[in-house]
């Protein structure tokens, strides 16, 4: 970012407000980014291929604090501007890749509540693609005189050779009936089937004459289905970003664990066999909920097997091609830079408002590794909120010289790799729990009481 840089108000308010309350910004990540030039560029190539039509499958891993979802964010800004549909969620207790209690149709309605467009890119844009699939029917239909809803089954044959293709499509075609129609409550009730908020069939067949709904067992069906309607809307393919896979190490059950694990296996299955078109997914999770091989998805064998490191990757050698991809720390130069950054959109971009001198910068970083050693610029998360604070009060005060704030900055880590050996209960204790709580205990980690 250069000193003539223009920030937008909103972008800067909405990152560091963000930053300061230790979360990660939605918007404006590109006033900041530094370093993984590399991982950028990888999945930048994955991203080209969905957008042609292929697929492709990434973990992220990185630590707590370490970036992973900044990363994960930078992708789905960089799949919007390439024209695909991306949706995300986090995983958490009551939102998973399989269930049988509603998580897995609660995971979908998050994500297509989330579902983003480059016009759309905060969310809420089922509607503007169903709208924008309806336009170019209608196009279509003017130019060669067919009917609208006929062309619509038409165009959705595609869909009805998957698994609730057809009632997919009847869904479509009610959304036009209710688009031609002035309908809004019709409109209303294929998105509400759209995000599976209907819970039982006898209301989606009075609402919209159809004989299925999303549920727990049939979520990735519905994925699998949306990846084609947003090619055949205009759109090059859909992006899927799924946070938090460490909510299925947490969980202590090892039947819903390895029923989460297999639903995995299946997606990469498809995405490795080329079942799919147009479809990618970028899971983001952290070190142990992969390579544990009690609990993580390296105990899965059929994962481990297909997510196996590359055994030549080694000295410094790096496979950008794999389908892990391990975020390397930011080295300390990189985390000068990132605090510049902050600095400049904390000013705008007016250089005559920089409230620290490069050397206050340095002087910073100095006293937080005398603080808490490597892990302010290794898992930094603490570490710029603290900052932000600090140019709070500088901006407030401006009377008080920065150095004598600086040694006034309380920095303390990140506590969230704790987090990491808590437990879910879901109906059982795991075989083996009670050694797992005492191992975790002996390494100082919190664990919820079952």
């Amino acid at each position: 970012m250069t000193s003539s840089t223009t920030i937008r108000p909103r972008d800067r308010d909405a990152l560091l407000q963000a930053l300061r309350a230790g979360v990660v910004p939605r918007t404006g990540q590109y006033l900041i980014q530094v370093g993984r030039a590399r991982e950028i560029q990888a999945l930048l190539a994955d991203i080209e291929h969905v957008a042609a039509g292929g697929t492709a499958f990434r973990v992220v891993v990185g630590a707590y604090g370490s970036g992973k979802t900044f990363f994960l964010n930078q992708v789905r800004a960089v799949a919007l501007e390439k024209k695909l549909v991306t949706i995300s969620a986090d995983l958490n207790p009551d939102r998973r890749l399989h269930a049988t209690s509603g998580q897995a149709r609660s995971l979908h309605a998050e994500l297509m509540t989330n579902m983003s467009t480059r016009s759309k890119p905060d969310g809420g844009a089922l509607a503007s693609v169903m709208e924008k699939f309806i336009g170019t029917v209608l196009d279509e239909a003017r130019r060669s005189g067919e009917d609208p809803e006929q062309l619509i089954f038409r165009k959705c044959a595609a869909l009805t050779e998957m698994v609730a293709g057809y009632d997919f499509a009847a869904v479509v075609a009610a959304y036009w009936r209710g688009h031609n129609d002035g309908n809004e409550s019709l409109k209303l009730a294929a998105i509400r089937w759209m995000r599976g908020e209907f819970t039982t069939k006898t209301d989606a067949r009075q609402a919209l004459g159809v004989r299925t709904i999303v549920d727990d067992s049939s979520v990735y069906d519905h994925i699998k289905l949306m990846a084609v309607f947003v090619r055949l809307a205009g759109y090059g393919g859909l992006f899927v970003g799924l946070d938090e896979l460490v909510n299925l190490y947490k969980l202590a059950n090892a039947q819903s664990r390895n029923a989460n694990y297999e639903q995995l296996l299946r997606i990469l299955n498809d995405v490795l066999q080329g079942t799919v078109e147009g479809l990618g997914f970028l899971l983001g999770c952290t070190p142990d909920s992969l390579l544990d091989t009690r609990r993580g998805i390296y105990s899965y064998a059929a994962l481990q097997s297909r997510l196996a490191e590359n055994t030549f990757s080694s000295g410094g050698l790096v496979d950008y091609g794999h389908p892990v991809l391990r975020l390397p720390a930011l080295a300390r130069e990189d985390f000068f830079v990132l605090l510049e950054k902050i600095q400049q959109v904390y000013a705008s971009g007016d250089p005559a408002k920089l409230l620290l001198p490069e050397e206050g910068i340095a002087d910073f970083m100095a006293h937080c590794e005398k603080r808490i050693g490597e892990a302010y610029f290794r898992t930094p998360r603490t570490t710029i909120t603290s900052f932000i604070n600090l140019l709070a009060l500088l901006d407030q005060y401006p009377d008080t010289p920065w150095d004598s704030l600086i040694q006034r900055v309380e920095v303390a880590k990140d506590n969230g790799a704790a987090r990491e050996a808590e437990v879910i209960a879901d109906g059982g204790v795991d075989e083996g729990l009670f050694e797992f709580k005492l191992s975790a205990r002996a390494h100082g980690h919190a664990i919820v009481q079952l």
